[in-house]
């Protein structure tokens, strides 16, 4: 039998949408939607908002399970207007994979994997709505930073959808990562810097270009692509949360985003008052978010000299910063840094335990896992989720040298 599509091709004309307006989320101030918009006059992030009540009336849970998989399933959550601008690269629901070797005594611990998404990583939740709402908006050129995963999910969407994309990203960016973003129809550029680096020419170039500045949070829909990976977990879990989310933590656009979804899961009565520990996971070469959290700050300054190899997540300086701590605190969560030597044993144990092969950043959640677990901040009986970002296949592995001779007496008792 064929597979269902990730969304139904049948939907004509008009998504039933129930965005009301856009807001600050730094000063509340309104906007419309409909209308092209980059960080408000503030500065800061803007947030998509719906008219959940309308929402609620309009789909059911068990509607919902009716649907092909995929995060176009959410529609009503969604702020496309029209089924036509939908850029889909044949999304799939990520799988909930259970780690019982690995687990605390009387809890669960589990990896939601995102690395089955297209290109590999949970950056086409993001940028598939970002391209989407482009190009119902009318942009056709794009220009972004990039780490690596989140330039190759915007060239692929971007070339599907007829756009160009120029793309920023810093000089050591994994090779596999700045060949994909080419190939995938970006114009790539290394740059002798960070991502905050790569970020400030976009914001130079934007005016003598006309491109489009699609930077994390500095538009209003890559955050409610990233959404969808609450509503998929809270739907995962039968219309319920798990007790703790160790999220890896660079810009945080996932972080926030999940912490938005269980909001409106909430106001719609789909799910109840609880709310996992949100626990920002940083690396201790760059831990922006974690500092300001220990020092009880809104806003995280600049973190010099920023290193890890876990490249996701070294993000010096994000624009939503207090939208990530806001998070973490509302929650009764943390923000905690883990070494680069532990991430990188976190993701053998994992491997070699459970068969699971996570990327650096998915690997750091483990590593802050087993530290939470040792200094108290989460119980052993707890159900724990842990965000795996990308696929592990786009990642160095050990170099293995053993070898045979077909030709030569073969030691069976020595293999």
């Amino acid at each position: 039998m064929p597979s269902k599509p990730s969304y139904d091709p049948a939907i004509a004309g008009e998504f039933p949408t129930f965005v009301t307006h856009l807001e600050c989320s730094y000063t509340g101030e309104r906007f419309e939607s409909g209308q092209l918009h980059g960080l408000s006059p503030a500065g800061k992030p803007i947030l998509v908002r719906y008219d959940l009540e309308a929402l609620s009336q309009a789909v059911s849970k068990d509607e919902l399970a009716a649907r092909p998989g995929g995060f176009w399933r959410y529609r009503e959550f969604l702020p496309v207007r029209e089924a036509k601008n939908v850029v889909s690269l044949g999304e799939v629901i990520t799988p909930l994979l259970s780690l019982p070797t690995l687990a605390g005594k009387g809890g669960e611990l589990i990896v939601k994997d995102e690395g089955r998404l297209p290109t590999g990583s949970f950056k086409a939740r993001g940028l598939a709505l970002a391209v989407s709402m482009a190009k119902e908006l009318g942009v056709r050129r794009l220009a972004m930073p990039t780490n690596g995963n989140a330039g190759a999910a915007m060239a692929a969407y971007a070339t599907r959808a007829g756009m160009e994309t120029t793309i920023f990203c810093p000089d050591d960016t994994p090779e596999v990562n700045v060949s994909e973003i080419e190939y995938q129809g970006g114009k790539v550029y290394r740059v002798n810097g960070l991502i905050n680096d790569c970020g400030k020419i976009v914001g130079e170039g934007k005016e003598l270009t006309g491109w489009f500045d699609c930077s994390t949070l500095k538009e209003p829909y890559r955050i409610e692509g990233k959404k969808t990976m609450g509503l998929e977990l809270a739907e995962q879990l039968g219309w319920d949360v798990p007790d703790v989310i160790f999220y890896p933590t660079g810009g945080g656009t996932g972080l926030i985003g999940m912490w938005k979804a269980f909001d409106e899961l909430e106001a719609i009565g789909w799910i109840g008052s609880k709310r996992p520990k949100m626990v920002a996971v940083q690396s201790t070469g760059c831990a922006p978010i974690v500092k300001a959290y220990d020092d009880g700050e809104e806003h995280a300054p600049l973190w010099e000299n920023a290193y890890t190899h876990a490249s996701g997540i070294r993000v010096p300086v994000a624009v939503g910063d207090f939208l990530i701590l806001r998070a973490v605190r509302e929650s009764g969560g943390f923000a905690i840094a883990v070494t680069d030597e532990a991430i990188a044993l976190s993701q053998a144990e994992v491997a070699q335990k459970e068969g699971v092969l996570l990327c650096p950043e998915g690997a750091a959640t483990y590593a802050a896992y087993k530290q939470s677990l040792q200094d108290g901040r989460i119980k052993e009986s707890d159900r724990a989720v842990l965000y795996n970002c990308a696929t592990g296949l786009k990642y160095p592995m050990p170099t293995i040298s053993r070898t045979l001779d077909k030709n030569q007496p073969i030691d069976f008792s020595a293999i």
